[in-house]
C-alpha cells in the first residue's frame, strides 16, 4: 500500500470549512435550544468507550465498529452511537436519580464504512434521551420534540414514519413460528426496503395462500391513523394487538400536540438497532432520500448496564441537514479590520480590545507604514474571490 499523500484524508472523513462549521453549529445550538425548552439537559460522554460495555451495547456490528488498543491491551472502540453511552451514565453517575430523566447531546461518532459506499465513517448526531417513562405519551413526547427540533434546524418540509418492532415480531412468530431464519430473512429484506426480495422471498417459503397473504399484507399498511385497524384486522397475535395499541395511542398523543398531520404509520418500518423494543420513527426530508432523523423506544438496554428502566428517544443526522437542505444561514457582521504600524502598536491593539469588548468582530494587522505593502497585509483593494475573505466593515489605521 502506497503512503498517503500529505493532504489526503482516510476515506469517510471530511473538513468542514468555516462557512460549513459555522452552518453546524447554528442548526446544533438552535436545536439544543429547543431541546432545553422541553426539559432536556445537555450530556457530554467520551469519544473513546471500553468495547465489552458500550461497544457491545450499542448493537452496531463489529465490522462497524472503530477498535483501538490502549496501553494495557485493553479493547477500546469509538463510539458508534450515543445512547449507549448515556445508557451507562444513566445506570452509574445518575443511579440516584428520580426518575424520568430527560437528557441531550450533540456529538460525532465513527462507524466503519466500506470505501466505496461513499458513506460518512464520521458524522454528528443531535438528540434527547427520555429515560424512566414507558407510557404512550413518552413516546409521543419524543416524536413531537423530533419534529419541533427539525423545523429549528432549518428543515421545512418532512415526514416522521412511525412503525413498531413488536407488531412485525407478532405478525412473524404467527405465520412463521419457530422459524427464527425465515423470520431474519424476511426483516432483512424490509430493513433495506427490498420489497421485490421480500415478496420473492415468501413465495420462496412453502406457505398457504392465507399465511402468504398476511406477510404480504403488510407492505399495504402504511397511512393514517386508519393503519391501526387495519392492522388489527390482518394479525391476531397477541403481542401485535398489544403493539397496534400502543402506537394508536402514541398516534392520539401526536393529535393533542397537533404534529400528527407530519406523521404516517408504516409498519413495515423495523429500525436498524437490535435494542429497539417497541415504537420506532424515521424523519424524511423532502430534499434528501435518507433518513435526517431516527429514534426509538429501547427498554432492556439500561439492563445491560444493571439498572432496570425504560427510555425512549432520538437523533437528528445533523450533517445530513447541513449537506441536504438549503436554508440561509444568519449572516453576521463584517469584521472591523485595524492596521497599525510597529510604532502605533499599542494604541492599535487598544482600539482592537475596546471594539471586542462592544461585541465587534476585529481582526488586525502590521504594516510597514512607509508606503510599502507588507507580504501579509489585505488592504482596500484586495480581491474578493476565494471562500473566506467577505470584506471589512470598516478599516482602520494607526500611523
Amino acid at each position: 500500500m502506497s503512503k498517503p499523500k500529505g493532504f489526503e484524508k482516510p476515506a469517510g472523513v471530511r473538513d468542514y470549512l468555516p462557512h460549513a462549521a459555522a452552518r453546524l453549529r447554528q442548526i446544533e445550538q438552535q436545536v439544543l435550544a429547543c431541546m432545553d425548552r422541553w426539559g432536556y439537559q445537555q450530556i457530554m460522554t467520551p469519544t473513546i468507550e471500553y468495547y465489552d460495555t458500550v461497544g457491545v451495547a450499542s448493537s452496531t456490528s463489529d465490522q462497524k465498529l472503530f477498535k483501538l488498543l490502549n496501553n494495557r491491551g485493553t479493547t477500546m472502540v469509538l463510539r458508534s452511537d450515543i445512547t449507549a453511552p448515556i445508557a451507562r451514565v444513566v445506570a452509574s453517575l445518575l443511579k440516584e436519580e428520580r426518575l424520568p430523566i430527560r437528557l441531550s447531546y450533540h456529538s460525532n461518532v465513527f462507524r466503519a464504512i466500506e470505501e466505496e459506499a461513499g458513506r460518512e465513517a464520521e458524522f454528528f448526531q443531535t438528540g434527547v434521551e427520555l429515560v424512566g417513562d414507558d407510557s404512550p405519551d413518552a413516546d409521543a413526547e419524543v416524536v413531537a420534540l423530533a419534529i419541533e427540533s427539525l423545523q429549528a434546524s432549518g428543515v421545512e418540509r418532512f415526514k416522521i414514519a412511525l412503525g413498531h418492532v413488536g407488531f412485525l415480531n407478532g405478525l412473524l412468530e404467527e405465520v412463521l413460528t419457530e422459524r427464527p431464519q425465515d423470520q431474519e430473512n424476511l426483516k432483512h429484506d424490509l430493513l433495506n426496503r427490498d420489497y421485490v426480495g421480500y415478496r420473492n422471498t415468501i413465495s420462496g417459503l412453502a406457505l398457504t395462500d392465507s399465511q402468504a397473504a398476511k406477510l404480504e399484507g403488510i407492505l399495504r399498511l402504511r397511512g393514517g391513523r386508519e393503519v391501526c385497524e387495519q392492522a388489527l384486522e390482518l394479525s391476531g397475535d397477541p403481542l401485535a394487538h398489544s403493539s397496534i395499541d400502543h402506537l394508536c395511542k402514541v398516534w392520539e398523543v401526536l393529535e393533542a400536540y397537533g404534529v400528527s398531520e407530519h406523521v404516517l404509520i408504516d409498519l413495515t418500518m423495523i429500525g436498524d438497532f437490535s435494542y429497539y423494543t417497541g415504537m420506532i420513527f424515521e424523519g424524511y426530508a423532502a430534499e434528501i432520500g435518507s433518513p435526517v432523523a431516527s429514534g426509538g423506544r429501547y427498554d432492556k438496554l439500561l439492563q445491560q448496564f444493571g439498572r432496570n428502566a425504560p427510555a425512549t428517544g432520538f437523533a437528528l443526522k445533523t450533517n445530513r441537514i447541513l449537506d441536504g437542505v438549503q436554508v440561509e444561514q444568519a449572516s453576521g457582521p463584517l469584521p472591523v479590520r485595524i492596521e497599525y504600524t510597529a510604532q502605533k502598536r499599542k494604541e492599535g491593539l487598544a482600539e482592537a480590545a475596546r471594539l471586542r469588548s462592544q461585541g465587534n468582530v476585529v481582526v488586525t494587522a502590521l504594516f510597514s507604514g512607509d508606503g510599502e505593502e507588507d507580504h501579509f497585509a489585505i488592504h482596500d483593494n484586495a480581491s474578493e474571490s476565494g471562500l473566506l475573505y467577505q470584506g471589512y466593515s470598516e478599516i482602520i489605521r494607526f500611523s
